[in-house]
């Protein structure tokens, strides 16, 4: 096929790039390069693959990116919490706006395929398991009980701690924050222009990404590249509240894999996915798994914590599986070692 892929330049789009090449397709990339994300200006892509320096927030542009394509893969996104709330504007530009131009161009072009770049954040905090009452959506965690070291999620009904429970994608969506609204509200723009088209949506909901390539040092770094970046100077890795946090940690190459044959395969109809390894890991055991790799200093844990976060969120991935023929192939252990050796280069 021919593909447009959009943020290509970026941490997951390079990784998706190579697999769409490996697996024989011609592609062509849109990515602005922008100086938050990126190092240089200048990046240029292997031979034989287009390149379009451009935001997607440019019709024109798009419009000429679009000629001859047959299906989209829009990973072009701003990413991170959105903790200043002065951040919003440009989450909203970059992602709702910027997607909204994609959906536009590609209606105009008559390209009926997409595959979203979605999150596991627009879960919020997922579900969990009340002793009394069953599998419910866990009430708020309040500043009173976090302050006192008190960080499960409260049954809604009863106020029993709460037991974690995997998340699937029939869980009600509970964005917690600025991001996890914007990447909610590309699915549901998406289902729109689905719905006037007749065109397929795969939305991909990404877990907690990691792998060479990662970004250092910025916005977009997750907690593992925050770890990183301490023990590469010498210094122990901060973890956030009792280190007790589930997490479902998925190998980039992974997440590529699940993308590109999601775009094979998928289509008809708007269908969401979880992309994780639905193996739950502590923050604190990731932060442990680094530490050891690099033979840095244990990690610390302060007790600090903030109130947009999530106490536990781990896919069931079992749709993907089922539906695509998609698996995990980097299991946790060898990931994090690979992962710890292309930060200390």
């Amino acid at each position: 096929m021919n593909i447009l892929l959009t943020g290509g330049a970026g941490f997951i789009g390079l990784h998706v790039l190579d697999d769409l090449l490996a697996r024989g397709h011609s592609v062509r990339i849109v990515d602005s390069l922008r100086p938050d994300v990126h190092a240089t200006s200048d990046w240029r892509p292997p031979a034989p693959v287009e390149f379009m320096h451009a935001d997607v927030r440019d019709a024109a542009a798009l419009d000429r990116a679009l000629v001859g394509i047959d299906a989209v893969i829009h990973l072009a996104a701003k990413v991170g919490l959105g903790v200043d709330v002065s951040d919003t504007p440009d989450y909203v530009s970059s992602n709702d706006y910027g997607t909204a131009e994609v959906l536009a161009a590609m209606a105009r072009a008559k390209v009926g395929r997409l595959t979203l770049a979605s999150s596991m954040v627009v879960y919020g905090e997922g579900r969990g398991l009340c002793p009394v009452h069953g599998a419910v959506a866990p009430g708020p965690r309040l500043d009173s009980a976090m302050a006192a070291g008190q960080f499960e999620p409260p049954c809604p009904v009863c106020g029993e701690t709460l037991a974690p429970a995997m998340v699937g994608e029939d869980v009600a969506t509970d964005p917690r924050n600025v991001y996890a609204t914007t990447k909610l509200a590309q699915e549901l723009f998406a289902s729109n222009w689905a719905r006037v088209t007749g065109g397929s949506v795969a939305a991909m909901r990404y877990h907690n990404v990691y792998g060479p390539g990662m970004p250092r040092d910025t916005p977009y770094a997750g907690v593992a590249a925050i770890f990183l970046s301490s023990l590469r100077k010498g210094l122990a890795p901060q973890v956030f509240e009792d280190g007790g946090q589930r997490r479902d940690f998925i190998h980039v190459r992974d997440i590529a894999a699940a993308t590109v044959l999601a775009t094979e395969r998928h289509m008809a109809g708007v269908r969401a996915f979880n992309v994780g390894s639905g193996t739950p890991r502590t923050v604190g055991q990731m932060a442990s798994a680094l530490a050891e790799a690099l033979n840095g200093p244990p990690s610390i844990v302060t007790g600090k914590y903030r109130l947009a976060d999530v106490r536990h969120i781990v896919a069931d991935s079992s749709r993907l599986r089922a539906e695509l023929g998609w698996d995990v192939k980097t299991d946790f252990s060898s990931g994090m070692k690979e992962l710890a050796a292309s930060y200390d280069h």
